[in-house]
């Protein structure tokens, strides 16, 4: 039993170290200089983000791209520039985490 209640910690612990190493990256890509998680800044909070591409089996190739290249029309007037420097594995793992809010 004991070992059952160990593992269990463990893997309670790896998903929450998971979303604070994504929130992280956020921070050091500037991304939260835009975007909060939970409410809109100059672009959407990631939440509204989450709850948008709910069900859209493409949601994560489009939003790697627009992290990467920017995009604009998609929330409205104010364009998201491009983030050239965030490389594929941080725009997937960034998109994961985004995708992964409720």
């Amino acid at each position: 039993m004991k070992r059952i209640l160990v593992a269990a910690a463990a893997i309670a612990a790896l998903g929450s170290n998971a979303a604070f190493a994504s929130e992280q990256l956020a921070k050091e890509n500037n991304c939260l200089a835009c975007h909060a998680v939970d409410q809109k800044l100059v672009g959407p909070g990631f939440k509204e983000i989450a709850a948008k591409y709910k069900g859209d089996k493409s949601a994560e190739g489009k939003l790697v791209t627009k992290i990467q290249k920017g995009g604009s029309g998609a929330w409205g007037a104010i364009p998201m520039p491009a983030n050239p420097q965030v490389d594929d594995n941080e725009a997937k793992s960034l998109v994961k985490w985004i995708l992964s809010l409720k």
